[in-house]
């Protein structure tokens, strides 16, 4: 994990996260420059490195301050970018009254220096509106906490995603906030840029297992095929609950809901990482596509009482990791219906074993 690579002033944020495998590299690029957001490209050689020209990358022309050398290693690269937070409530009629937007990219974040973990492999990007008419923000922040994986397992914390080596988390957190309204909701608007040749689709799995996320059965994937060979190529991962509480437990789970892919290249912001990284090509060489995440429930009364909004998801390159029954609700269930079989099959023997045994007492008429 590097922290502004190159450059020597905290009033930026940068953190490049490089993963090396057998034969190629995978890197992650968080920043907090313009919209937060991270690229995650994926090479072919163990010994691709990031370069920035820091001068080119903080101007108002920031296209090619950022590339992988060598070019040629590159196999694949896309862009996840957190664009905007809405704030919501319903009126009479059912209708949605809608409070002025959050645009992240007018944020100011802290240096995230004193937050980074290199025995943990995290860090926290936490900010607040450069203008907050309102004092929503006076005593709340709003952060994005982002987890680097080196091996597969399981997260500790709700809503226990599944990861591999392969991907990293990111913890969505509001804090304190204060809300407009009495029933006040929140969505969080991401944006991911594609090449031209391969889609973004959403897809939604549901298990009768909910052992590691007690009462969420769904499970949400946004994954990017190649419209070539229908491979999975890349992924943003999350369960269908956030959680009210810095220690979450069931009881404070908030209803998480999804709302329409669709293509968005009007919602990017002009000042990122991305178009450093990408060019002048967003939104005609390359396809931008945005999804809407709401949370809280009918009333929206859990973060009114607790105002602490907690949302994690998964991102990284392949496929996405998929849960398995484990040994023990595997042992449940050959339990739960191995022993009616066995009770069934056992009566039935005995009275059969019965009713011959009991004709057979009898010596015929005839």
């Amino acid at each position: 994990m590097q922290y502004n690579p190159g450059w020597n002033n905290s009033s930026v944020n940068l953190l490049h996260v490089r993963a090396v495998g057998p034969s190629d590299t995978l890197h992650y690029i968080w920043s907090s420059i313009g919209a937060p957001a991270v690229l995650l490209v994926a090479t072919e050689s163990r010994s691709s490195a990031l370069r920035i020209n820091w001068t080119q990358l903080l101007s108002p022309a920031p296209a090619g301050a950022i590339w992988i050398d060598p070019p040629s290693s590159v196999v694949y690269s896309t862009a996840v970018v957190f664009t905007k937070v809405f704030e919501y409530s319903e009126a009479e009629r059912l209708e949605e009254l809608f409070y002025p937007t959050y645009d992240l990219s007018d944020f100011s974040w802290d240096g995230i220096n004193h937050t980074l973990n290199h025995t943990a492999l995290t860090a926290e990007f936490t900010g607040i509106p450069a203008a907050d008419p309102s004092g929503s923000f006076s005593n709340g922040s709003l952060a994005f906490r982002v987890t680097a994986y080196e091996a597969s397992g399981r997260d500790r914390p709700l809503p226990s995603l599944l990861h591999t080596a392969n991907s990293s988390k990111v913890e969505f957190v509001l804090a304190g906030v204060a809300p407009r309204g009495n029933s006040s909701r929140f969505a969080l608007e991401v944006a991911t840029v594609e090449e031209i040749g391969v889609a973004q689709k959403l897809r939604s799995a549901r298990s009768i297992d909910d052992e590691y996320t007690p009462t969420i059965f769904e499970m949400l994937s946004l994954v990017a095929e190649s419209q070539n060979d229908s491979s999975t190529l890349s992924f943003l991962q999350w369960k269908a609950t956030a959680y009210g509480s810095q220690t979450p437990r069931r009881e404070d789970g908030i209803q998480c809901r999804s709302h329409g892919l669709q293509a968005a290249n009007w919602t990017l912001p002009v000042s990122s990482i991305v178009h450093a990284y990408f060019g002048e090509g967003v939104g005609s060489t390359y396809t931008i596509s945005a999804i809407n995440i709401s949370f809280g429930g009918e009333d929206g009364k859990v973060y009114q009482e607790k105002r602490y909004l907690s949302w994690s998801a998964l991102l990284g390159f392949g496929q996405p990791p998929k849960d398995t029954f484990s040994p023990l609700v595997i042992s449940i269930m050959a339990v739960a219906l191995g022993t009616p079989m066995a009770l069934l099959l056992v009566g039935s023997c005995v009275v059969l074993f019965a009713q011959r045994k009991r004709y057979s007492e009898y010596e015929p008429i005839n």
